[in-house]
């Protein structure tokens, strides 16, 4: 049973940092692609960053300012968030598929069959 649990969401000032780590557990592989999303109040979840075995993809939102990297000796993918923005606020869902895919992370969340239970990220003003 594959399980992902997410950790180091929190209140930041404008122009801080954050990093926010998703362990994945119940599959051996540290192969399998993985995104981030996020959602905010009243809008609809969108795609962050993603890891692949291909490589990363960023949203061009977030493209200088975040990074996603995997930690494949603790099987986990983490983001380092920089220069944070008050837009940045929402709820952040670690995600990863369902079979292992080799191609670049996809960037809906369709493509993607696990979810975590999310960690707020909160940036103040």
């Amino acid at each position: 049973q594959v399980q992902l649990v997410e950790s180091g969401g929190g209140l930041v000032q404008a122009g801080g940092s954050l990093r926010l780590s998703c362990a994945d557990s119940g599959r051996a592989s540290t192969n399998y692609p993985k995104a981030w999303f996020r959602q905010a109040p009243g809008k609809e979840r969108e795609f962050v960053a993603g890891i692949s075995w291909t490589g990363t993809r960023y949203a061009d939102s977030v493209k200088g300012r975040f990074t996603i990297s995997r930690d494949n000796a603790k099987n986990t993918v983490n983001l380092q968030m920089n220069s944070l923005k008050p837009e940045d606020t929402a709820v952040y869902y670690c995600a990863t598929t369902a079979r292992f895919v080799y191609g670049p992370p996809a960037l809906v969340a369709g493509g993607y069959g696990y979810w975590g239970q999310g960690t707020q990220v909160t940036v103040s003003s």
